[in-house]
Parts: C-alpha cells; structure tokens; sequence
C-alpha cells in the first residue's frame, strides 16, 4: 500500500489566534472560494444576506453566516461548483445619519454643502469607514467569492435599479400618489414598516365629548392634537346606540367646523365608547375610512411634526400641543374621563429613535397585487419550498393581503428616482431607462428610492441583470436563502415580487429568486430572552472569537439552530464549544505520536457473516492481519454517522448535524474508540498496531471532514497535519458504507460491562484511578480482556488472590479484591443509609399511586412523574442490596 503524505508534529496546544487569519489567507490566496461560470458541474448559489455599509458584525450576523457557510462548504467538497456570493447593503437611512453625525461635528448640515457634495462626502466616507464587516466575515471564516463582491449602489446594481423601475413604470405597477405612510421627524423621510420599531410606552387616554345634549358624542384618543384634523366621526352600521345620530353633523371643539357622523364597518362597537374620530390626514385606518366616505384630509402638522392648522396651537410641537390640546378641551367642560398612564404600542424610527408619525404625503408607490400573486403562486405550486413548511402561512397570509409599496424616500443618499418633471407643467413626467436621456432643463424628482427596492434586486442583479450574463445563466435560481423568518415579509416577500417579474422573460420554473427559503430564528440567551441591551445580556461575537475561537463561536450557533426556531446561546456554551475544538486537537495530536496515517483506500466493509476482514494491503504484506471487533465497531458507527449527517443537511438540520458529531467525535471515538485503541498500539503485535493507526487516521480523516463546513479553522489545521494535503476545503465530502450489527451489539455490550463495573467501584469508594486485581470471566472476555482491564484500572489476580466481591454483568463474572483498599465499615453505613432513603421514596410513591384521589385529579404528567421516581427508587434499592451483599465481612 502507497501511505499518504508524511503527517506533521502537532503543537501540545491549539491557538485559534495563530491559525484563523493565515489559514484564511492561504484560502482566499489559493482561489478555493472562487466560483467558474463555465464550469459544468452542478452550479449550487447563495447570495448573503447584505449587511448595511454601516454595520459591524452582530450575533445574528454570525449566525446567519455560519449556516451558509456550513451549507456552502459542504456542497463544495461534494463536487459542486459552488458561489457564496457576497456584497453590503447602501442603507440609506443609516449611511446618511452617520455622515450627517459626522458633518454636525464641524458644525455643517448636509444642506450647507448641497446634494451634489454631500453624496461625495458619503462615498468618501464608505471608502475610509464603510464595510468594517466585510473584515469581520473573514475572522468567522466565511468562504465567499470575494471577486463577485457587490455593493447596491455600484454601477452594475444601480443600471439594473433603473431598468427595473422603468419596466415596472411602463407596465403601470409604479404610480405616484398622496397616501398615509410612516414619517420621521427628524430623519424627514417616509419609512418602511421594517424601518419602524414598537414599543409599549406610557401615554393618556382621553375621552372627548363632541356636540351638546342629545346630539353629543364621546370618542377616545392618545393624541389629542390630531382632533384638529377630524372630518367625522365614525360609528359601526348596526351600534343601536348611534342609530339616530348617523347622518348628522357635530360641532368639532376647539375648531367651529361641523363635521360629519358616518357609520363604518371598520368600526368595533365593543371599543370604548364604539364611535371613533376620523383624522384621514394622520391615521392609516382613518385615511381608509375617508376614501370610502369621500372625507376631505386636512393636514395639521408639518414635516417636523409642528402644528400647522391656524389658531392658538400653530407653530407648537406635537407634543406641546398635545396637552396645550387637553388643558383648552377641558376649560371648555369637553374631557369626559382621562386614564394616565396608559400603556399603548407606539411605532419609533429605527435609526434615530423619534417616535413615527402617520402622514399624509405624496409618494411614489409598487403597485403589488399582480407581483405578489405571483409570488404566491410560486411557493404554492412548488417552484419555492419554504422550511420549515410551518411558516409557509405566515408567508401566505402577507403576500395574499399585501397593500401597495411606498419607495420614495425623502434622502439624498441612494438611488435617485428616474423621473424628471416638466419645469412648466410639473403634472408632466417622464421616466428614463438607464440608456435614456431626460429632456433637456427637465427637473429630475428629489426622492431616493427605499433601501429594500434595490435589495430586492440582490439575487439576480447581482449575477449581472439586466444583461444575460454567463454568472446570471449558470447561477439563477439561486439555491438556497438563508435568513431570519422576522424579514419573511420584508425582504423575502419583496425579492420574490421582484424576482419572478425580472425574470418573467424565463420559463416559471427557472424564474423564481430561489428554489428553497431556509428560515431560522433569533438568538436568543441561554433562558431563552431577547437579547437587548437594557437587559446586559448582548453578545459581541467579535468578543467571542477573541475568547473562543471562530470555530467554537459558530459550533454554538449552529448547534442551537433548528428550522424556524429560535437560537439560545450562552457564554458557558461557547467554553465548551472551545473544550470540544481541545479534545479533536488533542485526540488527533495522540493518533500522530502514535504513528496514525490516512490509508490510500478505506477500509473494506465486512463479509456477510461479518466474518474477520482482512486490511488493506499495505507496503508491508499484512494479508494476514484482520480488523478488531472495535475496529469494525468505530467504522459501522462512523457509516452510519456520515448518512445521518448527509440526512439532516438535507433538511437544513443544523442542530442535529452538530448533536450528531459531537457525541460521535466525544463519547465514542475518544472516550471509547482511543481507549480500546491504546491496547494493541502498545501490544507486541505489530501488525494490529499497523492496522489501528490505519482505522484510527481513517476514522479521524472522515471525522474531520464532516465537521469542517461548521468548524473550518481547527479541522484544517488538524487534517493537514493528519494527511500531509493541501487543504481540507477542496477535500471530497464522506461517502463511506461500512454495515457490521454484530461489531456495534458486541461493543455495546462492552460499553455496558464497563459503564457498570464502573459506577460498582464508584459505590464502593474507589477512585477512578485506583487499581485493583480482578479476575474475569465470560465470553466477552475472551477478545476484549486487555481492554476490559485497561478501561477499568483492573490488574491480573497475583498468586493465592482471594476476592472480596463479585457481580455479573453481560454473561462476565468479575471477582475484584477489595480488601485494604476500601474502609468496608464506612461504606456500608453510606450505602445502608442511601438504601433506607431510597425504600422511603419508593413507599411515598407508592401511597401516592395507589390513592384514587391523586390518580384521578393529578396532571398526566405529575402521574407519569411520580410512576418513573418510583421506578427508579426500586432501581436504587435492588443495585444498593446487592452492593451490600457483595462487601466483604
């Protein structure tokens, strides 16, 4: 047999600072991330999720990265051409503040430097400051294309932002129009839904008396201020008590207006008082009710949120007015009742705080219904799978009732909105594709288009659309999209509106954004809290990695991961995450000094009777050598291993994927596996030597490899030196088939003898380091003695032995001598006084179930409970009388 590369030293100690930045380095170097359009290998695509400019790397981040990055890197290894595409997002909102932030330092606003420069000022700044992540995925070990790197406002992503919106403007769906929408203050800009942040704050709730006497009427509000704007006052069709009042008109207080008493089904009757205000100029629902009932909108506060209706609250702040609004109501006898504090969802500009004002506004506008049944349809007739499947109504519930799109934003940063107006007829418009030029002295609209239009782009413009390029033919659909189910609507929804109408020129099947849509959950602590700052319990993963490890970081993400499920975490998880890279460093470090080498080929599957299996041949003739009972023991568990690993990747299982290893890689290749090893590598026979340092390097190598999409920086460190290769990056992904029942029963029953002698000596006081002389009998002994005695601290019986105490477990009969080495006094008091507590829970179980009243009234489960303490005390009571029994004396 031709070895392998010779291996090479390990260190006595695994340092993850001086392996992660060359070990990435020498990856990116070697192109082993680099995607080949002309490849003819089956193309598998994810595009990242892209963080802001402005960001830096959060949990969520992390988490997100490290399950595509383990899907990723598996693919590769499995031979297929693979792209994780990378890029940031221009976050609009947020990329202005910063540089505003920074401007506001020398005292300048970005008005005192005008658009034109204070857009170059930006640009200066993402060029000096911006994209610290794209850093800080290189230190998690994300193996992306870094020669596709995009960014959403690059030359490439703004023609195809252009193109969109001129196809979607010529086809009707893009519309400009005065509709209600989330405002801020001081961002003075629209937002998106996901741009706006709820809160439960403490507010008054007043009650408010409009008209006299019979023809009164009583609504509530939190903002009061608002009142200025009412057009009517709206009551449910069928409410009795407002029959009569329908149809006519009241006075609106503070004001003179008389304004109108509708009935409208919106409209809960159970609610208050069951009539509602109606201020269509401020409130989503209102504006709703107004169009059903031609109500004129009037708009009393401006952009800044100052009171802009005439009268003694003109020019006043929001929240001046507001009470100003109830001290002048309640002089003129109309407070009815006031409750403070009162606790009510309000909605907060994500990026700056200010609480949103719903206002009425001229914005530009996706009409969607056309998009979103397509969108729709496409995960319903399975073009799209959502998993888990169970959140698939949630992504139906939004798409089937999706109101229409506001993307105008009133920012300088982003895409400018390609439409230019008529100087003298403003009313007339054009739009221009990228290729087309306005007409000249045409002014072009002051807006930027919403953060989520140009991402919504990110599957297909960044593989080159509008242009059949050769990434965009190879690549799209992409494969899979990671990401959290709280963007489900956000962004998901959108790609797929987007998506499905970009590529509507393709055949249906070929022009979703992606063929499946992974969804997990947030990270959450280790009680399972949101983590949030005011709470103290926030992670920096950078911290982590610094403490940890990348590998020990993402184990722990990915370990917490399950489809659609929220991810708890904690610091003391990530300790043993780090203890579980120590124990593959070390337990690879003893196969190198013991001479394990990778064979050329793998170890042959064992004949149909599971007879003994000869090992490969080798330079050395060693026909005559065969594998161990333990040997095909490990090689049965690791096939098996390898197809429950490949099952669980399939469906996106990280949780399991990681359970599954760990407890293969930690209770039976090192606890077990190296234990029996260690007896024929420090036997007198050669070639059963030879052949465990062949299974042991095998079984280590195939190990390895399958953790390496979740552990890249410690499994190539361990597997290079283990095989003397280049890399594991580019190594092939398992595919072993190695059945041997017979091997897996024996050795389970070997791990039963030991487990048990084991706690006996722990009941009889010995230390687990403690040798005694033992004589064994039985048919397990006959193969596994060296081993028995080996995991057991057990010495040969010497001349006239005499033993002291004996048991018999899995057909072998152990004889040990306990005499000298146990004080037999104080141990029979221990266990006598553990025997008494365990017969008086077993006799208090007992009274329990055999009392109907507690069967028939207790929960199941406190029944269940209370019949497995039983169990377990007879247990206890039947292995304690035995141990006295076998004491001597």
């Amino acid at each position: 047999m031709s070895s392998r590369p010779d291996p090479i030293e390990l260190p006595s100690q695994y340092s993850p600072a001086e392996v992660e930045g060359p070990r990435y380095e020498h990856w990116e170097k070697a192109g082993f991330f680099t995607a080949d359009a002309s490849s003819d290998k089956e193309p598998y695509c994810i595009v990242i999720p892209p963080p802001n400019v402005t960001g830096t790397l959060h949990i969520g981040h992390a988490l997100d990265h490290t399950l595509i990055d383990a899907l990723i890197r598996r693919r590769r290894m499995q031979d297929y051409n693979t792209l994780w595409l990378p890029g940031m997002d221009h976050a609009g909102i947020a990329t202005q503040n910063v540089v505003e932030r920074e401007l506001a330092k020398d005292g300048l606003s970005r008005h005192d430097l005008g658009r034109e420069a204070f857009v170059e000022r930006v640009w200066q700044w993402k060029a000096e400051s911006g994209g610290k992540i794209l850093g800080q995925m290189r230190r998690l070990g994300d193996s992306v294309d870094w020669t596709r790197e995009r960014f959403t406002m690059d030359d490439g992503l703004s023609r195809a932002v252009q193109t969109i919106f001129k196809q979607l403007f010529d086809d009707g769906l893009i519309y400009r129009a005065e509709r209600i929408i989330n405002w801020c203050p001081r961002c003075l800009t629209a937002l998106s839904d996901i741009e706006v942040d709820h809160t439960d704050d403490e507010g008054e709730l007043v009650s408010i008396r409009y008209g006299d006497g019979d023809q009164s009427i009583v609504v509530a509000t939190t903002r009061a201020e608002t009142m200025l704007g009412d057009t009517a006052v709206a009551v449910h069709p069928s409410d009795d008590r407002y029959t009569h009042l329908v149809g006519r008109e009241v006075e609106l207080p503070l004001t003179g207006r008389r304004i109108p008493i509708i009935a409208d089904e919106h409209v809960d009757p159970a609610f208050g008082t069951g009539a509602v205000k109606v201020t269509p100029a401020h409130d989503p629902n209102d504006f709703e009710i107004g169009r059903r009932h031609d109500l004129p909108g009037i708009t009393i506060l401006d952009e800044h949120g100052v009171i802009t209706a005439h009268g003694p609250f003109e020019g006043l702040d929001r929240f001046e007015a507001r009470p100003a609004v109830v001290r002048a109501l309640r002089e003129q006898g109309r407070i009815v009742a006031e409750v403070r504090p009162y606790l009510h969802a309000v909605g907060h500009c994500s990026r700056c705080g200010t609480t949103v004002e719903p206002r009425q506004s001229l914005q530009w506008f996706v009409r969607v219904a056309p998009l979103a049944k397509a969108a729709g349809d496409a995960v319903r007739d399975g073009r799209v799978r959502i998993h888990p499947p169970e959140l698939a109504p949630r992504y139906f519930a939004w798409v089937d009732d999706m109101h229409d799109w506001c993307i105008s934003r009133q920012l300088w940063w982003g895409h400018r909105i390609p439409v230019f107006y008529n100087p003298i007829n403003t009313n007339e418009l054009v739009c221009t594709g990228p290729d087309q030029q306005p007409p000249q002295g045409w002014a072009q609209d002051p807006d930027v288009l919403d953060t989520w239009f140009s991402s919504a782009l990110w599957p297909f413009s960044t593989l080159g659309w509008p242009d059949d390029t050769p990434d965009l033919h190879t690549f799209y659909p992409t494969s899979v999209l990671v990401t959290g189910y709280d963007i489900l609507f956000f962004w998901v929804a959108r790609m797929m509106l987007f998506g499905l109408y970009g590529m509507r020129d393709r055949e249906p099947a070929q022009s979703v954004p992606f063929r499946v849509v992974m969804l997990h959950g947030l990270v959450r602590d280790q009680f399972g809290k949101k983590m949030s700052k005011s709470r103290g319990n926030t992670v920096d993963p950078l911290e982590w990695i610094d403490r940890f490890g990348a590998d020990a970081v993402r184990f722990t993400l990915a370990r917490g991961a399950n489809p659609g499920g929220d991810v708890a975490t904690s610091e003391e998880w990530a300790a043993g995450s780090r203890n579980f890279c120590n124990k593959l460093w070390n337990a690879t470090r003893f196969a190198l000094m013991n001479g394990a080498r990778v064979p050329s080929s793998p170890p042959a599957p064992p004949a149909p009777a599971s007879a003994p299996v000869p090992a490969p041949a080798s330079s050395a003739d060693k026909s005559d050598i065969s594998y161990s009972v333990a040997d095909r023991w490990i090689l049965s568990r690791l096939s098996a291993v390898i197809a429950e690993v490949d099952e669980f990747f399939e469906e996106f299982e990280f949780g399991k994927i990681c359970e599954s290893l760990y407890h293969f890689a930690w209770d039976e290749v090192c606890d077990w596996y190296l234990e029996l090893a260690k007896v024929p590598l420090a036997g007198d026979d050669p070639a059963a030597a030879e052949t465990t340092r062949e299974v042991l390097g095998f079984v280590l190598d195939q190990l390895l490899r399958l953790l390496h999409p979740v552990m890249p920086f410690v499994t190539e460190e361990l597997w290079t030196a283990l095989t003397g290769e280049e890399s594991v990056v580019i190594a092939s992904w398992p595919a072993y088939s190695f059945a041997d029942p017979r091997a897996e029963a024996e050795i389970a029953s070997l791990m039963r003898l030991v487990t048990e002698i084991r706690r006996f000596r722990s009941d009889q006081g010995l230390k687990p380091s403690q040798r005694v002389a033992a004589r064994l009998e039985g048919a397990l002994v006959a193969g596994h003695e060296r081993g028995i005695r080996s995991l057991l601290r057990l010495n040969q019986p010497a001349d006239g032995f005499s033993p002291s105490a004996s048991l018999e477990v899995e057909g072998v009969v152990v004889q040990l001598d306990l005499a000298g080495v146990i004080d037999v006094a104080a141990e029979r008091r221990r266990m006598e006084k553990d025997l008494a507590a365990a017969r008086a829970d077993a006799e208090q179980s007992e009274r329990k179930l055999g009392n109907p009243s507690f069967a028939e009234k207790a929960p199941p489960e406190v029944v269940a409970k209370t019949r497995q303490r039983l169990e377990a005390a007879n247990a206890d009571i039947t292995r304690l009388e035995q141990r006295l029994a076998s004491l001597p004396g």
